[in-house]
């Protein structure tokens, strides 16, 4: 990829939330006053999983999903940095001169008004003004809240908190669309299917564990979207392992095994609870499922 003459957002885009958004628009605008193209520096693997490689999964969107949420918002390139120690140790000059510059080539940068990087956290967005100017690089300093008038910063540590309150409709507030996940389908106990209700069966991966419990959701499969209830944990009446997400599909007839399917989540309806025995369980998920109903289709 040729990298020469892009101006880039830096930073890590989990979420692609909406402050990373007006980000974006303002680094398209900065592009256009450079006569360059915009885009994005992100750094894989996620800082804090480098620094702190045994905390559980965090992550709000998977890379692919990410940079196509960037490429939506304009960025015409999407350029990843491998975070290791080599670029850890970088003093901030370093960093600025020797890769954003020299290496990448950038015509300039767009950060928050909050930036710090370089070794240690030392740099901060004086000096990236003070060695981008000195190298030939453009700088802008987004202060998003003031432009945009918020009473509160956006922030993917946010969107998370939301999330593992069981407030899916805080977190889509932030994020500018519902939280969603996608994967392939895979094949279960069938337990679902016995009670009359099949799932569709998901793990998340490297993405953060939303509060356990059952959900409203949308469930998008085949270019088509259905309301659906979903249940998050790790199914305490029947003995689960790893958590899961069970995904039931309102009036939707086939076999989705290996489908592709997103799930997006609208409302949280209870937690996660051990029932006594399977009439109960299959009871309460009759329960589940008119509440969802009954919520979708408001929307």
């Amino acid at each position: 990829m040729d990298t020469r003459g892009v101006v880039a957002a830096i930073g890590n885009f989990d979420g692609v939330h909406r402050g990373h958004q007006h980000l974006l628009a303002r680094t398209v605008a900065f592009a256009g006053e450079l006569q360059g193209r915009p885009g994005v520096v992100v750094f894989e693997p996620h800082p804090r999983r480098y620094f702190r490689p045994d905390d559980p999964p965090f992550l709000l969107t998977t890379p692919e999903k990410r940079n196509a949420l960037l490429a939506a918002h304009g960025a015409q390139h999407v350029i990843s940095l491998p975070f290791d120690a080599a670029l850890a140790s970088l003093d901030p000059e370093a960093f600025v001169r020797g890769v954003l510059k020299e290496r990448l080539g950038l015509a300039g940068v767009v950060t928050g008004a909050d930036f710090r990087f370089g070794k240690g956290r030392a740099g901060d967005g004086a000096a990236l003004r003070a060695v981008g100017d000195a190298a030939g690089l453009g700088v802008l300093l987004v202060d998003i809240l003031a432009e945009r008038g918020e009473a509160e910063k956006f922030g993917s540590s946010a969107v998370r908190a939301a999330l593992e309150a069981g407030a899916p409709e805080r977190a889509a507030a932030m994020l500018g669309r519902r939280w969603s996940v996608r994967g392939a389908v895979r094949e279960g106990q069938k337990l679902g299917r016995g009670l009359g209700f099949p799932t569709a069966n998901m793990t998340l991966g490297e993405l953060i564990e939303p509060r356990r419990g059952v959900y409203a959701t949308l469930a998008e499969v085949g270019g088509e979207t259905y309301a659906a209830v979903s249940n998050f944990g790790r199914r305490p009446t029947v003995g689960g392992d790893a958590p899961l997400l069970e995904t039931h599909l309102f009036d939707f007839q086939g076999d989705l095994y290996g489908a592709e399917i997103e799930v997006g989540f609208v409302a949280f309806l209870r937690d996660e609870r051990r029932f006594d025995g399977l009439d109960a369980l299959k009871a309460q998920i009759t329960a589940d499922s008119a509440e969802a109903r009954r919520i979708l289709h408001r929307l």
